[in-house]
């Protein structure tokens, strides 16, 4: 869940998110405390009970808020029907860790589903974006050739979406960050909760090169557990390339080489490091617009 865009955009419409939050402090420290042994299950229990304390003395939130919401909302459903579509498959994933692995990730989407809802006062039992809004094979409700078209039918293939989708998400935590500058607080809390979302995508990756064949590697044989340069494309060559490549407003792409205005490969030339070295090193942000407009590509229609 993009907690850190989600926060920066709410931050616009209600400039006084911040001092709501910060009269409830402590329950930030007490999530940032927990450190490495922050579970992603207990997030939405966390933020749920912010929410609901910042935005409870109103009977509805601002409509700018629930627009926020709403469309954070529909990209948690994109993700929880992809996994748990998967998982129900009959024949598609095997038994044993990699099953369990994808499980513990479904209910984690699934979670996040929840605290979502509960934030915006829908029942839990209300079907807000039904699965038919979104196609994973990418032909957009069969409006023109799937990008994936076994992607319910070859357990490569499925495994390569899902990193497509997580690789996605951990670009656009970082992009949110900036948004967050203005209280360490909840920048900490939101940074151990994305650190969650990138074991997802490097468990993944570590599934891929457990399998006899990989399809959409990028720049090697099997991905590494980390992105490297623009991946040649990522999954999709193409249509996938955004993942990797450069965004709007300056965002430079995963094969950036260039940190604090120091072009490190020339700056470090006498110690031989190859370029992906580099790029491997940092993890480049990706804006909200190319974020979206890489998530439509599974969306049946125009819009989100």
């Amino acid at each position: 869940m993009n907690i850190l865009k989600l926060i920066s955009d709410i931050e616009k419409v209600d400039p006084e998110v911040y001092d709501r939050f910060d009269s409830r402090r402590k329950v930030f420290k007490h999530m940032t405390g927990m450190g490495k042994t922050l579970a992603s299950a207990a997030v939405p229990g966390f933020l749920g009970a912010v929410f609901n304390k910042a935005y409870g003395q109103t009977s509805t939130l601002p409509q700018g808020i629930q627009d926020i919401l709403n469309f954070a909302l529909k990209l948690e459903y994109l993700e929880y029907y992809f996994y748990n579509k998967g998982l129900a498959t009959t024949g598609l994933i095997p038994s044993g860790a990699g099953r369990d692995a994808l499980s513990v990730i479904r209910d984690d989407e699934n979670k996040h589903v929840a605290f979502l809802k509960t934030a915006l006062g829908i029942s839990a039992a209300t079907v807000v974006v039904p699965e038919s809004k979104f196609d994973f094979t990418g032909s957009k409700g069969g409006t023109r050739a799937a990008l994936f078209a076994d992607v319910f039918s070859n357990y490569q293939t499925f495994l390569a979406v899902a990193q497509s989708f997580e690789d996605t998400g951990v670009r656009a935590y970082k992009g949110g960050a900036a948004g967050l500058m203005a209280n360490d607080t909840i920048l900490e809390a939101a940074l151990n909760i994305h650190s969650v979302e990138a074991r997802h995508a490097s468990h993944l990756r570590t599934m891929r090169r457990g399998g006899p064949t990989v399809a959409g590697a990028g720049t090697g044989a099997s991905p590494k557990s980390w992105i490297t340069g623009t991946e040649s494309g990522g999954a999709g060559g193409s249509i996938t390339a955004p993942i990797y490549g450069a965004g709007a407003s300056g965002f430079p792409a995963e094969d950036n080489v260039t940190q604090g205005g120091v072009n490190l490969q020339t700056a470090l030339s006498s110690l031989n490091f190859p370029a992906t070295a580099f790029t491997e090193a940092f993890d480049e942000p990706l804006d909200g617009t190319t974020v979206t407009n890489i998530v439509l590509n599974f969306v049946v229609g125009t819009t989100l």
